[in-house]
């Protein structure tokens, strides 16, 4: 199975980031949203990724101005039917992906694989509502997609072993490393990672810490290199919550329970880094801590 169109539905953050690293791997891209201005926006990060890595000569100019031309857009879902691959890349509710999906369908030619960037929502049941279950998979890129080495491949109950293989050689195409995950909620790294962030909102809001102290205490006492409340800014804390009831439902276990503080962070709108609130304060030229 040779896969060489491929098609990409969102372009936000990791929809832009997937185009990225295609588009550099030879591959033909055609990435798709709603909004022209949203594609305008993906196309110019794009094209400032790119030109980081031609200064830090990881890339030549031409091979950029190469790049950069495999990446085409539209704003009409359907005209991503012919791709070879479609890896559909939008926000983390189920119903939404059902639906571009749905629309989808009519327009696919028979040979083309399906597949969701979803962090935590359960690939068999997104495969049933599909007319090609066998040729459906989970394709989680990690987040900044065009640095992160890893690839999560997901096989719902009915993923042939032909499409995992053709999945796989694209991974390995790309240069990153794949994983492979069994369908049970979050998969792997978010089963551990959003636990982790979780606890740390918990540490705050029961005031074990503060927001500096506990990212500090992580940074300097585990290595890490960003601290839980950090990373949950970067991630988006709406996405973190989303990922946290999906555990929290799925496995019907109350150490999933997401805690209250994220959920009132995120009634609140204060999202993270994209709306520039979040357990940091992004509006001026340090973040400052929000608690």
């Amino acid at each position: 199975m040779s896969i060489k169109q491929v098609g990409i539905v969102g372009s936000g953050q990791m929809g832009n980031g997937i185009a990225h690293v295609f588009a550099m791997s030879g591959f033909d891209v055609l990435m798709t949203d709603i909004s022209a201005e949203a594609l305008s926006a993906a196309m110019a990060k794009i094209d400032k990724n790119l030109d980081r890595q031609v200064s830090r000569d990881v890339l030549s100019p031409d091979d950029k101005a190469a790049a950069m031309a495999r990446i085409k857009t539209t704003q009409t879902l359907t005209d991503l039917g012919q791709m070879d691959l479609i890896i559909e890349a939008a926000v983390e509710r189920e119903t939404v992906k059902a639906a571009i999906f749905e629309d989808l369908l009519p327009h696919l030619k028979p040979t083309t694989i399906l597949t969701s960037n979803t962090s935590s929502i359960s690939i068999t049941r997104l495969a049933s509502r599909t007319d090609r279950p066998e040729k459906f998979m989970g394709f989680h890129f990690m987040n900044p997609v065009p640095v992160m080495q890893l690839v999560e491949l997901i096989r719902g109950i009915a993923t042939d072993e032909e499409t995992f293989k053709a999945c796989y050689d694209v991974v390995e195409k790309l240069g990153k490393t794949s994983s492979t995950s069994e369908d049970y909620p979050a998969f792997i790294v978010n089963r551990i990672l959003m636990p982790m962030i979780n606890e740390a909102v918990y540490a705050l809001y029961e005031g074990v810490g503060s927001v500096e102290s506990i990212d500090t205490s992580l940074k300097l006492g585990a290595n890490h290199p960003m601290g839980p409340l950090e990373l949950a800014d970067f991630i988006g804390l709406d996405t973190c919550l989303a990922i946290m009831n999906v555990l929290h439902d799925g496995l019907a276990d109350t150490k999933y329970r997401p805690c209250p503080l994220l959920t009132k962070y995120v009634e609140a709108g204060w999202l993270g880094r994209k709306t520039k609130r979040g357990f940091y304060d992004y509006r001026g030229e340090t973040p400052v801590p929000t608690r």
